[in-house]
């Protein structure tokens, strides 16, 4: 019963953070129209959220098993909770930055805990891999969710109104409930200490071992590549839908949801197929469809058009296919992320944690970055044919990926190069 109520926690805590998380393509819509800000500028809340999660994911992510990792999730709870009480009392544009550099703070705290807790929560590969993409696959939901959410408190009829500011009630609640949930379970952490010091140079030379395999670098170059291109797509696809497909701002919102639901029902799918086709094989198939979406789409939504009285039965086609590339998104982070952990013993896996959000975190600023650039500068379509270079790139990455995994053993892994 523990067991089922702490792993009800984690995914409780992901849908919280996928809502607060993945608002960012919305909060950037709005604050466009609210406060009267250029699309590069707006695009600096990216920043605000990635950066923190970068810095604190380094300093903290091999401390945590001292602190624990129950309690550092209802830390993070804490600090975001606190800040969406303070985003309805004081609305402006740097309250919003204030928000986000809240979430990446908090965000950091919790994945590292929550990807950390599955190994202590797991027995073997299969396992870890099973809840690792329930847990993402809840996460989509968690992002499917916040679209909706969000157009719920936008005025339809004035977009500018910052009565949008007031869902942020709605968020601080569900903070403080996981919260309470959480503080009425349980999690046996001795297994992650193991023998590891917790010194600051440990930890430290913990990262930096790990960082110094072939494998795991080759890895992380994926996962920043994969995540560049996510973050590309969920980021800005409301404003390509508003700007491009020339839908209304709560619609553009919520089509935009889409592109969640079908990540989430991707990876559930993916759960099926990884049982009869290898990883590899599966990972590259879904990249090279994504591309071919892509090359289909695009031209569509170049030459949609949309009448006055626009509705989910007139839109255009494009605003339909474009977030289906979810579906082929769906499996690639959270498969790389369990081939890459589950092959490391488990008090590495907080080191190995702080290293993928880092990574991850640098991928989502510069993809949404280069995306706000390239939207500013050449238009939407031009920005979303883009995301083909990182494609192609990460096919490349994957290949080594597998190369590396199949010649290492796990016994070796945190060995030096070259060690027998």
């Amino acid at each position: 019963m523990n067991r089922f109520r702490m792993v009800v926690a984690l995914a409780s805590i992901y849908m919280v953070f996928a809502i607060l998380l993945n608002s960012v393509g919305t909060v950037i819509l709005q604050s466009i129209h609210t406060f009267g800000i250029d699309k590069p500028q707006a695009s600096l809340l990216e920043l605000f959220k990635d950066l923190p999660i970068a810095v604190t994911s380094f300093l903290v992510a091999s401390f945590l098993p001292r602190l624990g990792y129950r309690r550092a999730m209802m830390l993070a709870l804490c600090i975001v909770g606190g800040a969406c009480v303070l985003m309805p009392l004081f609305p402006s544009f740097h309250t919003t930055e204030l928000l986000f550099t809240c979430v990446g703070v908090s965000f950091a705290l919790a994945k590292v805990s929550v990807y950390s807790s599955i190994g202590l929560l797991t027995n073997n590969k299969a396992e870890h891999g099973r809840l690792t993409n329930t847990i993402e696959g809840l996460f989509m939901l968690g992002v499917l969710a916040s679209g909706w959410l969000f157009s719920a408190f936008i005025d339809h009829a004035h977009p500018a109104n910052p009565s949008w500011f007031n869902v942020y009630w709605v968020l601080a609640v569900l903070c403080f409930g996981t919260v309470a949930l959480l503080s009425g379970a349980s999690l046996d952490e001795s297994a992650a200490h193991g023998e590891v010091r917790l010194s600051m140079g440990n930890a430290l030379r913990e990262m930096y071992r790990l960082l110094m395999r072939t494998l795991v670098y080759v890895f992380l170059l994926s996962a920043f590549l994969y995540v560049l291109i996510e973050q590309s797509f969920s980021t800005w696809l409301p404003t390509f839908n508003n700007e491009i497909l020339k839908l209304p701002n709560a619609m553009s919102i919520q089509m935009a949801s889409i592109l969640a639901g079908a990540t989430a029902l991707g990876r559930i799918i993916a759960g099926q197929l990884l049982r009869r086709m290898s990883w590899h094989v599966l990972l590259n198939l879904c990249v090279v469809g994504m591309g071919a979406l892509i090359l289909l789409v695009l031209p569509l939504a170049r030459h949609a058009t949309v009448g006055a009285d626009v509705g989910w039965s007139n839109a255009p086609v494009a605003a339909y296919l474009i977030p289906l590339i979810g579906l082929l998104m769906a499996p690639i982070y959270p498969v790389i992320n369990s081939v890459a952990l589950s092959s490391l013993p488990k008090p590495a896996h907080a080191a190995m944690t702080g290293l993928i959000v880092i990574f991850s975190a640098l991928g989502g600023t510069l993809g949404s970055r280069i995306t706000a650039i390239v939207f500013t500068n050449f238009g939407g379509i031009h920005a979303f044919y883009f995301s083909l270079v990182p494609m192609t790139l990460i096919l490349v990455t994957l290949f080594f990926f597998k190369r590396e995994t199949d010649r290492s053993a796990t016994p070796a892994l945190l060995a030096p190069e070259g060690a027998a």
